[in-house]
């Protein structure tokens, strides 16, 4: 496989060819390195054959459009795209064949609705969904929190460990990741955030004894009210409120950020589906 990486600031985009047919891709092209990419096709002796944005960009201009009319060659997007350019719309799964390799797409929101990674050989080129040690912003216009929590960890994280992740920005200078590695860096940040979050459990003293999350402080629904300024005395503490099935840690939530603690927020599903999806409880009754 012949590679080569653009870098246009923060941006990078990526070509990615087959040395026995010549058939290449341009995976995020930046319209200011258009002559660059040009360039590169003419050094290795390749014909770009798709045109490969993985979203709809907010933060560079994309050289998809101009390419294509300049080298009549299709735009690709995922089906959800709103560009009306595109020629060939991806749905999650398509492959994408460029002489010997395969491109498979994967349907990633969250970042953006129509987002996508593209999984070639080692290399996971990722958008704006996983970047080196963060995620994409979803404070942008299509934007979806849960969508891309979603797509990471029940998706792109459980890829292979080995693979191999090439975002569509790098400010920091580094070539790539891998999948383990972002596992390893989410991990460590999430220790390093522990103090700084309150897993708070509304449920009744039973059922918080029959199994929780581990470091869990409890605080019945009932009580909430009356214990609140006593054992929360931090209103700008970040606050994950948890009950069995997500509907009454939703009340309370509501309650607390009438209260002033703005920064709480409702397990989705409570503790079943945290359990369903493999999390670790623990036990007994609450540490004094």
């Amino acid at each position: 496989m012949i590679f080569e990486s653009v870098s246009t600031g923060g941006c990078r985009s990526y070509l990615v060819g087959c040395e026995e047919s010549c058939a290449a891709v341009l995976v995020d092209p930046e319209l200011s390195q258009i002559d660059r990419y040009i360039a590169l096709s003419a050094r290795h002796g390749l014909r770009f054959h798709y045109l490969i944005d993985t979203h709809t960009h907010a933060d560079h201009f994309s050289a998809t459009r101009e390419l294509a009319h300049r080298l009549e060659v299709p735009v690709v997007m995922h089906r959800s795209s709103p560009a009306p350019f595109v020629d060939l719309r991806l749905e999650g799964g398509e492959l994408l064949v460029v002489g010997r390799l395969r491109l498979q797409s994967l349907h990633t929101p969250g970042h953006t609705p129509d987002s996508m990674c593209l999984w070639v050989e080692d290399r996971l080129f990722t958008g704006d969904t996983l970047l080196i040690g963060a995620t994409g912003r979803t404070d942008l216009p299509g934007g979806d929190a849960e969508a891309l929590y979603e797509t990471l960890f029940h998706g792109v994280l459980k890829l292979d460990p080995a693979l191999k992740v090439f975002p569509a920005h790098e400010y920091k200078g580094r070539s790539h990741s891998t999948i383990g590695q972002e596992l390893a860096e989410l991990k460590t940040s999430i220790e390093n955030h522990r103090t700084e979050l309150i897993v708070l459990d509304v449920r009744e003293r039973d059922a918080y004894e029959a199994g929780h999350i581990s470091g869990a402080m409890h605080l019945p629904r009932g009580q909430l009210e009356l214990r609140v300024n006593e054992d929360l005395k931090d209103p700008t503490r970040r606050i994950l409120v948890c009950c069995e099935f997500g509907r009454i840690s939703t009340l309370a939530t509501a309650t607390l950020r009438a209260m002033g603690f703005q920064r709480a927020v409702a397990l989705d599903g409570g503790m079943k589906a945290w359990r369903e999806a493999g999390n670790a409880v623990t036990d007994g009754r609450e540490p004094q």
